[in-house]
């Protein structure tokens, strides 16, 4: 979701790579959370984060306390944050709340980015 968004909000203003500690899919429960509001992550994918060197990028954003687990490059990046946010993989009731929280985060970074 936090793909998509960035991918919408900032479009020609930013590049967005979504990453896992593994590679995943994409949820069927944030699809449905995602249409709802016109943006389509069907073809989104999350790599691995091996698959990237944190030398290509300028920010980094950790979902749902992940960070912890993240190697050093990635949070000593310009901008790095741990968005503490439910996980509503589990939840699927709690998708449309946890886009809106991410929504509002991803509206301030590209405001902190201008």
């Amino acid at each position: 979701m936090a793909e998509g968004l960035a991918r919408s909000l900032g479009a020609d203003r930013i590049h967005v790579a979504s990453s896992g500690l593994e590679a995943s899919q994409v949820n069927p429960d944030a699809i449905a959370a995602m249409d709802a509001i016109g943006i389509d992550i069907r073809d989104q994918t999350s790599n691995a984060l091996s698959e990237f060197d944190p030398i290509d990028f300028d920010v980094a954003i950790s979902l749902c306390g992940c960070g912890v687990n993240l190697p050093i490059a990635w949070t000593e990046l310009e901008i790095f944050e741990d968005w503490q946010l439910d996980d509503p993989a589990e939840q699927p009731e709690i998708f449309p709340r946890v886009r809106e929280e991410v929504r509002s985060r991803v509206v301030a970074l590209l405001e902190k980015l201008d």
